[in-house]
């Protein structure tokens, strides 16, 4: 088999937590391996891709036995923060593309609520140093995939599942999973693994994830199991020994920044615990000396023992709400299966709802309205909507979601006016540290305006949104649509090339380019006339794609 090499180091039985290989299909049913990308083995710009207006973290005073950051406790490692990064991006590349990458601007908005407040409590904590801050992606991806699973790879990018998404039912039980990932990262813990593993050169490493991926999209684990019973067993335990201490640092490391950026500590008991009963359902109680994690009774009791010595206040009354109805959304989206989606209509039976509370009802009515629209089923789905915005004490945020399911139930019957409508009727304030879903609406308003004749609004409030979030390529994309319709050609290249570059997709950006390169040369300027700034931005961006490309090249040789 061509990718046998890469067994070596990442092949491990199925995880207690029943996680897996990222973004790739389910194996085949009996299989006794799974392969496993697990945070403790792969672990691997500056700005985040974008940040909400307003997130919802709770303010509350830290305590001071965990006011102060904790000792940097890596060893030295060899590998550089550029490194890493390049490792990062020649991985993620792959990723992008996969048919199970999922930009959900609605979840996108909601998981950056979270992330957001966890990565400045790193920098306040000294955890994540200004270098590694400047250089790293810090990007989440999410994954269609129904595992429970999260993962860190090099260079701070990161992978969640929407399983696990829509497993959780308060903030905190993810905050506790984010903030664990991003201890992975700030302890640096792939470039301490590589200085171990000193043979392998980071180049190879990438080869290897890469070689994973692909190898895993066809179910064949055979190479798998040869190597991991075969004569590198001793290794592959002393490696997995390894990552058992880096995933204990990581949930000491992240428990003080999770519970210092003012999400509850009991979300990382929680979290576990629902970890504990998924292992149940998918473990096969084999080679347990084998596992990458610490087993998960230590690392509740751990958790557990670290509670004890802080209190803290508890979370308003409205934070439920949001998680339970993003992860309502979360199972709608990663199971869009007919069977799946009319089974959600039995959820909002009256005996059904009876003994649910409000949050739950609310949950199960959002569910059930996009399985309605994802099945068309838009008359069922419009008397969805009106029955959630009728909950009794919901707050603002239902008020959000109910008018973007107007919307799209507008859409799908091209009514851009009840669309267009449902977009600027009035929403309550939003309660203090509440999701605000800024990028969600601003994509979905963007698309109405452009289809509706107000090109020219929809790329002035793209291009300012793209100036404070330079890295979010859907609305680069959205952007250089808008400039389409208005006759800007070549903005609208650019546009759509710098899509494809943030994607990492560099040889589609550069022929974009090109092409754009050709209408100039031509006199073909759209029917805007010339755009020459434009033009010399288009130059120089091909430039330096090219001369990014070459060294690329140059470094993997």
């Amino acid at each position: 088999m061509k990718f046998q090499g890469i067994y070596r180091a990442f092949m491990v039985p199925v995880h207690h937590t029943g996680m897996r290989s990222p973004f790739l299909r389910r194996s085949s049913a009996g299989s006794p391996f799974r392969v496993s990308l697990l945070t403790g083995l792969l672990i691997a710009t500056g700005t985040p891709a974008f940040a909400p207006a307003q997130v919802n973290a709770p303010e509350r005073t830290p305590s001071p036995l965990f006011s102060k950051a904790l000792p940097d406790l890596g060893d030295e490692t060899d590998l550089s923060i550029a490194a890493e990064r390049r490792l990062g991006d020649s991985i993620v590349r792959s990723l992008y593309r996969d048919p199970d990458y999922l930009d959900d601007p609605i979840l996108t908005d909601y998981v950056q609520s979270i992330w957001q407040p966890l990565l400045r409590s790193a920098r306040a904590r000294g955890d994540l140093r200004p270098d590694m801050d400047e250089v790293f992606a810090w990007e989440i991806l999410i994954s269609k995939e129904r595992d429970v699973n999260a993962f860190a790879l090099p260079g701070g990018y990161f992978g969640l599942y929407l399983g696990l998404v829509g497993m959780v039912n308060t903030r905190d039980e993810l905050a506790s999973v984010l903030g664990h990932e991003i201890s992975h990262v700030t302890q640096r813990h792939i470039a301490r693994r590589m200085s171990k593993e000193s043979a392998q050169t980071p180049w190879v490493i990438g080869g290897m994830i890469l070689g994973l991926l692909a190898a895993s999209k066809s179910n064949n684990y055979n190479a798998a199991n040869a190597t991991i019973m075969g004569s590198q067993a001793i290794a592959i335990q002393n490696s997995l020994n390894y990552s058992r201490d880096m995933e204990r640092e990581a949930d000491r490391t992240g428990f003080g920044l999770t519970t210092e950026a003012g999400f509850e500590a009991q979300g990382f008991v929680a979290m576990f615990e629902k970890l504990q009963q998924a292992g149940r359902n998918n473990d096969s109680g084999g080679f347990p000396y084998l596992r990458s994690h610490p087993l998960t009774t230590e690392r509740i009791a751990d958790m557990q023992g670290r509670i004890g010595m802080q209190a803290a206040a508890p979370l308003p009354a409205y934070a439920d709400w949001q998680a339970l109805l993003m992860a309502a959304r979360a199972r709608v989206l990663s199971n869009s299966g007919v069977d799946a989606l009319r089974l959600w209509q039995a959820d909002v039976q009256p005996e059904a709802l009876a003994g649910k509370s409000p949050a739950q009802q609310a949950a199960a009515l959002y569910g059930a309205a996009l399985a309605a629209i994802r099945m068309r089923a838009l008359e069922p789905a419009k008397a969805l909507v009106e029955r959630l915005a009728a909950v009794a004490g919901a707050p603002p945020l239902v008020d959000r979601l109910a008018r973007l399911l107007r919307a799209d139930i507008a859409l799908a019957t091209e009514d851009l006016a009840g669309a267009a409508n449902a977009m600027a009727a009035q929403v309550r304030p939003a309660l203090p540290n509440e999701v605000v879903l800024d990028r969600a609406e601003l994509l979905l308003r963007a698309q109405l305006q452009t289809d509706s004749g107000q090109a020219g609004q929809a790329a002035r409030d793209l291009y300012r949104w793209v100036l404070a979030h330079p890295r979010d390529f859907n609305a680069w994309r959205s952007l250089g649509r808008a400039y389409e319709v208005q006759g800007r050609s070549i903005a609208a290249i650019r546009a759509l090339a710098q899509a494809d570059g943030l994607q990492h997709d560099w040889s589609a950006a550069l022929a974009r380019l090109r092409a754009a390169q050709d209408l100039v040369r031509k006199g073909q300027w759209g029917s805007q006339g010339p755009d020459y700034i434009e033009a010399t931005i288009v130059d120089t961006r091909a430039r330096e794609i090219v001369q990014m490309m070459r060294e690329q090249a140059a470094q993997q040789r």
